[in-house]
């Protein structure tokens, strides 16, 4: 999917924030252990992208109540939904200076009902021109998203007859709805009734 950049400004998308905290210490050293210094950029990416899909649970498919919302919360409590394991492969890409920014869905319920916002990661590896969409949700219940920067391999292709987009945006930051949805929310219950269902 080609995607249109909110900020032109390419910096933007190796920026660091309270969210996208790759300053902290242990986002550095999750990504020195995962190869940030030894990798080339592609091999790198893609044990990164590996490590947040999996070893990361989603905390749907764990029953974890806690919310996490910043990168190194995300990777220290090893829990979250897709936004915030997207916001912690954004960190781990963008502290081995790899541009990446958040890209999003709108899903829904197998009949269509329930609408929600799904969070995706864009990423641009050295040499290429364009962004390539990645979903480090999880795999779980017969997902199989994966690694790939040629075909996209997302765990939800979008249903339009259901209503279901592909937003075409990518941005710098996480969109605020989302952001603030996952910072007011006491768990994740809460936060499932919090989630935009579009943006």
């Amino acid at each position: 999917m080609r995607l249109a950049q909110d900020s032109q400004d390419d910096s933007a998308y190796l920026a660091a924030d309270e969210t996208v905290d790759h300053g902290h210490p242990h986002v550095r050293e999750v990504a020195v252990r995962l190869g940030s210094h030894t990798l080339a950029p592609h091999e790198y990416a893609k044990t990164a992208f590996e490590f947040v899909r999996d070893r990361i649970p989603h905390s749907g498919d764990a029953g974890d109540p806690r919310v996490s919302w910043r990168a190194s919360d995300v990777l220290e409590w090893r829990t979250g939904i897709c936004h915030a394991k997207s916001h912690a492969l954004v960190a781990l890409l963008r502290v081995a200076d790899i541009p990446a920014g958040f890209c999003y869905q709108r899903l829904a319920d197998e009949d269509g009902t329930d609408p929600v916002v799904h969070g995706l990661v864009a990423l641009r590896l050295p040499g290429s021109v364009g962004w390539a969409r990645q979903d480090a949700r999880g795999n779980a219940g017969g997902i199989d998203a994966r690694f790939s920067l040629e075909s996209e391999r997302l765990a939800f292709p979008v249903r339009p007859e259901f209503s279901e987009v592909d937003y075409p945006v990518l941005y710098a930051a996480p969109h605020p709805m989302v952001l603030r949805a996952l910072q007011e929310a006491p768990d994740r219950t809460a936060l499932l009734r919090a989630l935009p269902a579009a943006l």
